[in-house]
């Protein structure tokens, strides 16, 4: 499966513009569970939980998209896919990858490699999906032109609404440890 939703994301890097045509933004419709392996991570990493402080928003200027494509480019390149029970010896571990990782530990680097550049915790929020019956987790960040999302399985950064996934939920903008349900796309 992880094979086929990577030769079909590989196919949207050739139809898909590099940077994202952007537009929606999610709407949010009440609480949602966060994903069982979160509550550990964040008791390891507060720092990469939060999303506190600063702008909800980032205004995109051309230098901000290309620096969401040079991070989204250099972590897809510098960690290999490996699944958390052959990685770590779990089924499901959140944490930050140092060689190895699987979606949700690409997310969260590509958070805190933005976070190291000055990007506002609040507008970076980790997101769960659904693609055909599995989970996987992305870095949907909140900007000027909708929500972009940053992922493992292309290099491509695109708004979210514009990719394959059934998103189910993020982390709240106002208290990181907590998560909301998407809704919906809302246009910009």
């Amino acid at each position: 499966m992880k094979l086929f939703i990577a030769q079909a994301a590989s196919l949207l890097l050739f139809v898909m513009p590099q940077v994202a045509d952007a537009g929606t933004t999610m709407r949010t419709g009440g609480k949602a569970f966060a994903p069982p392996a979160f509550s550990s991570f964040c008791t390891r990493e507060p720092r990469l939980c939060s999303t506190g402080g600063g702008s909800k928003l980032v205004v995109l200027h051309p230098e901000k998209a290309s620096e969401l494509q040079q991070i989204n480019r250099a972590v897809n390149a510098r960690i290999r896919e490996r699944s958390d029970l052959a990685n770590v010896g779990r089924d499901d571990d959140w944490r930050v990858p140092t060689a190895y990782g699987d979606c949700e530990d690409f997310a969260i680097l590509k958070k805190r490699e933005l976070l190291k550049r000055g990007w506002p915790a609040s507008a970076l929020l980790l997101t769960v999906a659904r693609y055909r019956g599995e989970g996987h987790t992305v870095l949907t960040v909140r900007t000027s032109e909708g929500d972009l999302v940053l992922d493992n399985m292309t290099n491509s950064v695109r708004d979210w609404s514009r990719t394959p996934y059934d998103y189910f939920a993020r982390q709240s903008q106002s208290n990181g440890r907590r998560w909301e349900r998407i809704a919906g796309a809302q246009r910009i």
